[in-house]
């Protein structure tokens, strides 16, 4: 009826749990005293006995019959019970007034019809509520959603149900609320069939029971087997689980009662309906008319009147008459059911309650019915085997059904079974169950509860009566949902239970100084149930959820009770529980020595419930003081203390009485009386000390503490009857102080020694020696006796421990790899240890120690904590090391050690970091793999708001250089490449990011070298220059490397094309087919001439320093004549370097043609002469090249065509190219200029033409200096010479002239096949001029001109343009002339050197030394020629020779140094760039100038 549904029990917490050990466990009492300081603080704890220890089965099965209790579940709980008595005294009003109660729904919910009362009742009444409109906060209190409406139907159901009830109660007359007819009720509302909780409200009217509990009780009689609920009978909303509910109960009787049918709404107001079956009338005319008046008989006792006899109603119960508009308030129709008047309502419903309790069952089980009843029962609850439902299931949905008043389940329980009339579970000595052999040591164990209770150490063995449950064991038999209520133990005693088989047991306790806040809750929050019964927790009839004791501050425990395990209840502590399904326990009672103060308060508590005792305390005591002399010494300690108690408090009790007048004495024994006879009337203790009796009450008593409360007679007339006088009980005291006397002293010094304070503590060395005195006077083990040894064990142990932490002996966690030590103390511990050194009893010399110790541990801490409060940082590495290093040495267990240690790697991952982005240490910065190192390690780093801001720093400059490498990356690689732009554009964003990016590096690099190609680009086309084809070539080629964009690429690139165009179109118009010359080396001066020609030139300069401004270009291979031309800034240059290496090929040329020449000379062994491509000797018809001179074997090499064409004949090695016509070499050099690109082909073929060109016009002017027809006339002469073909060279004959085509004798060798100009008289100037022509790789006219006109022989006219030097030999030159010319050759020369000598000095320039490689008489014949060459050219004595470089073409270089060099001949001193020679070749070969090198070659000839 609840609006809110129960929360889910929350399980308590566990009470300890002990496993004994075979030692401890051979001692029940000595184990269960060494517990109770940590058992008793829970109040019940379980006990595990060894796992050997198992018992037999001793209780006679078979004969086993008992009947159990019933048990409703929800009557159960306090909260509940009111519910449910509430309901009860609503139901029997309205069934006293003819109508059926329903219950109304709202909400869908059953109206909780309990809190409605109380909620309006503390809101000031009915009345009240209405007035100031309360109804929707008490809607909202119920639980009830706002905003529904909900208030209005709870007034109403109030106003119906409710108010008239109150107004009863208040002293109203009391009369039903107007009801509506049978026929006037809604269709849709059902009439309720009874279950589960509506079922208790039948309520059987009956005169002689209508208490709450009898109805109930009664009513479960029409009922047999399990009743169940239905499903859709109000459960849609609980799960299948709960809606299988029953109750046992006994044989229905015969007898036919009549209930009260609650009927549910589902969301209606409820209506009061009269009982239906019952329609007796109540109006005067169906009323048979006596024979006197009716006016007399029938009037109504409100008005007095007896008109309107159709509305008069007459009272079911005392035929009292009344009019319907005459009650309060008035009725509209008549009730059709049984109607009361005020007068008999009120006699029926003031009748007290009956004290509630558990009924028995009506039928009698054997321990095999029941448990297929309990098993049946559970399993069909939970729909499933006993032995698979949770215990937590079970136990949740126990506290659900308690404290629900929906549902009714009932079960029963064997409880209270006699082990004295059916046996018990244990064997035992003399019983019928037959023991094997190896189970005899139970009978006598100590854990056998037949022996405990009257074992020696319980104080229950000095009772003289045998008392079931305490002394004598019970035996309970339960099913699942079976409990047992909230109580303490008779006498507030020790219980022990054992589950000897079956489903487990769950127990709940409460601690023994928690019983009267227990007590208190209780009371509070069900306080009609004690205003009855004030005893109502010695009842064991009343339950109350663990969670709502625990919410009111009462400790709660709790445990699961298996089979085989034993169960300790301690002192006055509360414990209930219930049975998880079908089991057997057994359960005693005991008392130890530790009990007696207790027990005697739990008399005198006892005395104000006005509750009986189960044996009388004061008996017991006189019955252990009388065996003083046997008795345990401490046990008479014990007794004497309680003897003092007993016999102070008689004596004032004595004194009273005998100050009030009793003066009658007699010597009673009640110890021969029973119990139930010899109790105080008024508190029903038992007495036995004393007692007052009177004639007038026979066989009654009261004890001492009620002596006004016996009978009204004079006091005079009372006897006090008593067992011992006071003289008898002084001695029996005294002898138990002497026998306790020794061991009082000895523990009064330990109880002396125990409670010193600090400065009058003692030794440990003191509690040593009265340990000794104990074991010497053999004083049993006892409370005081534990403790010392406790307390000296204690003492011992701290003093070792408090040692080893002051010595420090380990070694320390911080280089061991850190953690706790399994017997490392905490710093909590070792303040709590150094607390427990100062709270001993005794002394340690250790304490100031160690307390010293925890200051500077305590000092570590705080200086820890402020380190670890602050923000992480790299500066602090050093100092938490040191923290680290001091915290190692104590032997604690610092959970800041753990801490510093992380702090320490957080704050050296931030050194890292911080190194790491040092400029100074790292200036690259950091890189990513170094970013993803520190991240990593990083990421095992314990969380720390420094550290993740630094990791979310680092992580996010990590995922951006990734992006801007994965950017750069895709850049550098994009196809086609993206333009300069972009590339910048992505390299802002670079800017400021503090790490190392290759890529975005590499792209940088990309976005400079890009910026220099363009900026080279734009410079190779400033001026009007034209570029250089190696520098465009180069470029393109770094282009294709620059992944950029280069917007002028594609230009140069065409460019380039256009050149490799051009080539391709000259190599085509020049060379000849395979041919092994390239373009360039066919229209370039030939830089060398000849493979075995060496060149002897040497540097005669001494050391010269290069100036840095002018350097000498090396031109001795192909390669670097196309480098020096690649080299130069302009065409003037490049012309000036081309005419370098022409000037080079004319010296070589010259000396090549001297070399062949002088090789053919007629000579005395012509074997050793090497000619031709084959390198053979000459022999036969030859062929001589007209450029080198040289001679060839005419079936080596391609003759002419044509040999009678006079056309001069070149060797394959002197005939480079096709030598086109001058107007296709014209057609190259147009689209030469119009690509505007230079190189060396180009620079090469402009050189070639402009040479040409120059040629020409020389040899037009030698040509035109010469009269034609002289050159005919010439051709005339010499062509009748025949045979030509056969002219002979001679071989052998030194005197035979040089001439090859003068006939000589028949030894000749070889002969020539083509004419050749003849070199005898041919001057030098026409010859080089012959030699150039033939050099051109240009077909000119003036060349086969020159040819054939030199061919012919030159006339001897002397032109004014040109003068012929003889050309002198051996033959013509007589001794004495060419001595004369040497030594006039040599004295000027000696001149020329003295004065270049003088010159040099002057300079500060030290010539060097020239090497003497030449004979005597060649170098004078070089001298010679050399001075008869400068006599033409140049003064004798000028002074210009010696300053000036007499070159044809002198560059005139500038600077601080100028390299020079001499010539061997003439000894005159060229500038080296003006001659073309290197400084190396000047240093290793001998150089001789041009106009040596000329002269000599004539000479040679």
């Amino acid at each position: 009826m609840t609006q809110r549904g129960p929360a889910e029990f929350t399980p308590p917490p566990e009470c300890p749990v002990f496993e004994p050990s075979w030692e401890e466990f051979a001692d029940p009492f000595a184990f269960i005293n060494k517990i109770r300081p940590i058992a008793e603080k829970t109040g019940i704890c379980k006990v595990r006995p060894p796992p050997d220890w198992q018992p037999p089965f001793a209780c006679d099965v078979d004969r086993l019959h008992f009947t159990p209790r019933i048990q409703r579940l929800n009557e159960l709980e306090a909260q509940t019970r009111v519910k449910l008595n509430f309901l009860d005294q609503i139901a029997k009003f309205w069934e006293l007034q003819g109508c059926t109660l329903k219950i109304p729904h709202v909400e869908r919910k059953i109206l909780d019809l309990y809190q409605l009362n109380k909620l309006v009742a503390d809101e000031g009444g009915f009345d009240l509520v209405c007035r100031e409109r309360r109804w929707t906060k008490i809607a909202m209190t119920m639980g009830f959603a706002p905003g529904k409406a909900v208030g209005s139907h709870l007034r109403a159901h109030y106003e119906r149900v409710l108010y008239p009830y109150n107004l009863f109660q208040s002293g109203t007359n009391l009369l039903c609320l107007q009801k509506t007819s049978v026929d006037d009720v809604n269709d849709k509302d059902k009439e309720y069939k009874p279950h589960d909780l509506l079922q208790r409200q039948n309520i059987h009217v009956q005169p002689n029971d209508t208490s709450a509990p009898a109805r109930r009780a009664k009513r479960m009689k029409t009922e047999s087997g399990c009743v169940k609920s239905e499903e859709g009978e109000g459960c849609e909303n609980r799960p299948n689980l709960r809606r299988r509910m029953g109750s046992f109960v006994a044989k229905p009787e015969p007898e036919k009662e009549i209930p009260i049918q609650v009927k549910q709404e589902p969301e209606e107001i409820n209506e009061l309906i009269p009982e239906p079956e019952k329609n007796k009338s109540r109006y005067k005319k169906n009323i048979l008319p006596p024979p006197v008046s009716v006016v007399d008989l029938y009037v109504c006792l409100v008005c007095g009147k007896g008109n309107d006899e159709d509305r008069l109603l007459l009272c079911d119960g005392c035929d009292d008459s009344y009019h319907t508009f005459c009650l309060i308030p008035p009725l509209s129709d008549v009730p059709k059911g049984d109607w009361r008047c005020p007068k008999c309502l009120a006699r029926e419903c003031c009748k007290p309650q009956e004290a509630f309790g558990f009924e028995q069952a009506y039928r009698d089980y054997s321990l095999k019915s029941f448990g297929e009843m309990a098993d049946s029962f559970k399993s069909d609850y939970f729909n499933m085997p006993v032995h698979m439902v949770p215990t937590e299931l079970v136990e949740k949905e126990f506290w659900r059904l308690v404290g629900t008043i929906e549902e009714d389940v009932t079960v029963e329980y064997g409880a209270d079974i006699a082990s004295k009339e059916f046996g018990s579970g244990f064997p035992i000595k003399g019983g019928k169950f037959k023991v094997a052999p190896h189970d005899e040591k139970y009978l006598n164990c100590g854990w056998n509860l037949n022996n405990m209770a009257m074992m020696t150490p319980s104080v229950l063995t000095h009772v003289t009566a045998d008392i079931c449950g305490m002394t004598l064991p019970w035996l309970y038999v339960g099913m699942c949902f079976s409990s047992f209520c909230w109580h303490i133990e008779d006498h507030w005693s020790y219980s022990i239970n054992y589950l000897h088989w079956g489903e487990p047991k769950t127990w709940y306790g409460a601690p023994g100084f928690a019983a009267e806040q227990l007590e208190a809750v209780m009371k509070k929050l069900a306080p009609e149930l004690f205003e009855s019964q004030p005893d109502l927790l010695h009842q064991l009839v009343t339950i109350m959820n663990p969670n709502t004791l625990m919410a009111h501050g009462v400790p709660i425990y709790r445990t699961n009770q298996c089979a085989g395990e034993f169960v300790i209840t301690f002192p006055r502590s509360y414990h209930s529980g219930f049975n998880q399904g079908f089991n057997f326990a057994e359960a005693v009672n005991f008392c130890t020595v530790d009990w007696m103060p207790l027990g005697r308060q739990c008399v005198d508590h006892y005395r104000l419930l006005n509750r009986y005792c189960v044996f009388s305390h004061d008996e017991m005591v006189c019955n252990m003081a009388t065996k003083a002399d046997k008795l345990d010494v401490v046990l008479a300690s014990a007794v004497q203390k309680d003897m003092r108690l007993m016999i102070r408090e008689e004596r004032e009790l004595r004194d009273k009485v005998r100050k009030m007048g009793v003066v009658q004495c007699d010597l009673f024994e009640y110890d021969l009386l029973a119990d139930d006879e010899r109790q105080c009337v008024k508190c029903r203790t038992t007495c036995y000390l004393t007692a007052l009796t009177c004639p007038c009450r026979p066989g009654v008593q009261v004890c001492l503490h009620h002596a006004n409360d016996l009978c009204s007679c004079p006091v005079s007339n009372y006897t006090l009857n008593y067992r011992y006088t006071l003289d008898d009980l002084y001695p029996m005291m005294n002898a138990v102080r002497q026998r306790a006397e020794s061991y009082d002293e000895w523990a009064s010094k330990v109880s002396e020694i125990m409670e010193a304070k600090l400065d009058k503590k003692r030794d440990v060395t003191v509690f040593r020696t009265l340990l000794e005195e104990s074991d010497e006077k053999s004083f049993p083990e006892n409370d005081l006796l534990r403790q010392l040894k406790l307390v000296t064990q204690d003492a011992e142990k701290c003093s070792s421990v408090a040692q080893q932490l002051l010595n420090g002996k380990r070694q320390t966690r911080y280089r061991t790899g850190g953690g706790k030590s399994p017997n490392q103390l905490t710093v909590e511990e070792m303040r709590s240890f150094v607390r427990q050194l100062y709270n001993l009893p005794c002394s340690l010399t250790q304490a100031p120690l160690l307390k010293e110790l925890l200051n500077s541990i305590e000092d570590f801490q705080q200086h820890s904590e402020k380190l670890l409060s602050d923000e992480v940082s790299a500066d602090v590495v050093g100092e938490i090391e040191s923290l680290l290093e001091e915290g190692s040495q104590f032997d604690v267990f610092l959970p800041e050690l753990p801490l510093l240690r992380e702090r320490l790697e957080q704050a050296r991952w931030l050194a890292r970091i911080e190194q790491a982005e040092d400029p100074v240490s790292n200036p690259c910065g950091l890189s990513l793999d170094s970013m993803r190192q520190l991240i990593d390690r990083g990421v095992g780093l314990t969380q720390h708001p420094s550290t993740e801001r630094t990791m979310a720093r680092l992580q996010e400059l990590l995922t951006i250089s990734e992006e801007l490498e994965e950017k750069a990356q895709a850049l550098l690689k994009a196809r086609p490449p993206e333009s300069l732009e972009t590339i910048s554009s992505m390299l802002t964003q670079v800017e400021g990011v503090p790490a190392y990016l290759p890529n975005c590096l590499l792209l940088q690099d990309t976005l400079n070298r890009a910026k220099e190609w363009l900026q080279e680009a734009e410079d190779l086309q400033v001026a009007g220059q034209s570029p250089v084809l190696s520098s465009l070539s180069d470029l393109v080629l770094r282009a294709h490397a620059i992944p950029v964009r280069l917007e002028p690429l594609d230009q140069l690139e065409v460019l380039v094309s256009e050149v490799q165009a051009w080539k391709e179109s000259a190599t085509k118009t020049f060379l000849v087919k395979n041919s092994p010359f390239t373009l360039l080396e066919v229209v370039c001066p030939r830089w060398e001439v000849g493979s075995s020609l060496k060149k002897k030139m040497r540097k005669v300069k001494g050391e010269c320093v290069s100036s840095g401004k002018k350097k000498l270009v090396k031109l001795d291979s192909m390669s670097d004549v196309e480098r020096a031309l690649s080299d130069c800034k302009d065409s003037a240059s490049a012309m000036f370097t081309l005419a370098e290496v022409r000037l080079k090929e004319l010296e070589s040329l010259c000396s090549l043609r001297a070399a062949n020449e002088s090789k053919l000379l007629p000579t005395a062994d012509c074997s050793a002469l090497k000619v031709c491509v084959c390198h053979k000797p000459a022999m036969g018809a030859m062929l001589q090249c007209e450029l080198c001179r040289d001679a060839f074997h005419s079936v080596c090499v391609r003759g002419p065509s044509d040999p009678l064409d006079p056309e001069a004949w070149l060797c394959p090695l002197c005939l480079r190219s096709t030598k086109p016509p001058m107007d296709k070499i014209t057609t190259l050099l147009s689209s030469l200029q119009r690509i505007r690109v230079r190189f060396p082909e180009g620079d090469a073929l402009r050189y070639m033409i402009e040479r040409a060109g120059s040629w020409q016009r020389r040899a037009r002017e030698v040509i035109n200096s010469y009269d034609l027809s002289l050159t005919s006339q010439a051709c005339r002469v010499a062509s009748p010479t025949k045979g030509h073909r056969n002219n002979r060279k001679l071989c052998g004959s030194p005197s035979q002239s040089q001439d090859w085509h003068v006939s000589g004798q028949e030894q000749t060798v070889f002969y020539t096949e083509q004419r050749c100009i003849p070199l005898q008289g041919l001057s030098s100037e026409l010859e080089e001029l012959m030699v150039e022509g033939l050099l051109l790789q240009v077909s000119v006219p003036e060349t086969q001109q020159l040819y054939r006109l030199l061919l012919s022989g030159l006339p001897t006219t002397n032109t004014s343009h040109t003068e012929h030097t003889p050309y002198l030999t051996q033959k013509h030159s007589s001794p004495q002339r060419e001595r004369d010319a040497i030594t006039s050759a040599e004295k000027k020369a000696k001149r020329r050197m003295n004065r270049e000598d003088t010159e040099i000095r002057d300079r500060g320039i030290k010539p060097k030394s020239k090497k003497q490689r030449m004979g005597t008489e060649k170098r004078r014949e070089r001298k010679a020629a050399s001075v008869s060459a400068s006599d033409v050219s140049q003064s004798e004595d000028s002074e210009e020779d010696m300053t000036l470089c007499p070159a044809e073409s002198c560059l005139q270089p500038e600077g601080e140094e100028v390299y020079w060099v001499q010539c061997d001949c003439c000894n005159r001193w060229f500038h080296m760039i003006c001659v073309g020679v290197s400084a190396e070749l000047a240093a290793e070969e001998d150089y001789m100038c041009v106009t040596c090198n000329t002269t000599n070659t004539g000479r040679r000839k």
